[in-house]
């Protein structure tokens, strides 16, 4: 008799829409907050040049230390 439709209804959509949303949004938050991944990231950098440059200044130390002794 009736002819049975196959397919996603509208509320199927519209809920699937609303989870992708909230997924974006907290996706987004994450990455541009300020514990977010690109904070983090600019922190490593920043400290990894400190280290850095504390590092050449130990080993030049330690290298005018040797020289002084030879």
């Amino acid at each position: 008799m009736f002819k049975k439709e196959k397919g996603i209804t509208l509320v199927a959509l519209v809920i699937t829409i609303i989870v992708l949303l909230i997924l974006a949004g907290v996706t987004i938050s994450l990455v541009v907050s300020d514990n977010g991944v690109i904070h983090k990231a600019q922190d490593a950098k920043t400290n990894m040049g400190n280290a850095q440059k504390r590092e050449n200044e130990e080993l030049q130390n330690l290298s005018n230390f040797i020289d002084e002794q030879s």
